[in-house]
């Protein structure tokens, strides 16, 4: 029932509070009442980004080898694989700058009025001789042949100077 929701919170918080001991608890108390192990690891995957995200990128990967490890042996062996990916997680620095920039730009999106801007056409792929000759392509730099960082822009031009990494929701 409802237990299942607060519990997996209190895990997640704990986690995101980085109080290793509490963690395990919720952890334990999931697991031992009979919780879904691979439940657990999918919220696990979910926390690596979201809550720890680029301040330990190594966090993903350990999550998805907890979700892949459980899914190979299950319970009751798995325990210690999600015991060792939450103490892990509670321990690991956090940082929600990528999923705060994923959630600007998701709402810029949803507040733009009218048509998306176009792909700007040196960024678009021209594999047809049609699609070079109306500029696809065309002024591209391929940043692996130079040996410094090109001046180029990525963003359609309604969106030249947007950084959703500092824009913040109010």
């Amino acid at each position: 029932g409802e237990e299942h929701y607060n519990c997996i919170s209190a895990l997640h918080k704990s986690m995101r509070g980085s109080d290793e001991n509490a963690s395990l608890y919720w952890l334990a108390r999931m697991l031992e009442g009979g919780e879904d192990p691979l439940y657990v690891a999918r919220r696990l995957v979910r926390f690596a980004s979201e809550d720890i995200g680029l301040a330990d990128p190594l966090a993903l990967t350990q999550a998805v080898a907890a979700y892949q490890g459980c899914h190979f042996i299950g319970m009751p062996e798995c325990e210690v694989i999600l015991a060792q990916c939450v103490v892990y997680f509670a321990r690991a620095p956090k940082s929600i700058e990528v999923y705060s920039a994923y959630s600007n730009v998701k709402e810029c999106l949803r507040m733009h009025t009218g048509p998306l801007p176009p792909v700007p056409l040196h960024l678009r792929n021209a594999p047809t001789r049609l699609m070079k000759n109306l500029g696809y392509g065309r002024g591209y730099k391929y940043n692996p042949m130079y040996k410094e960082p090109v001046e180029q822009d990525y963003l359609p031009e309604e969106l030249k100077g947007t950084d959703f990494f500092k824009e913040r929701k109010t």
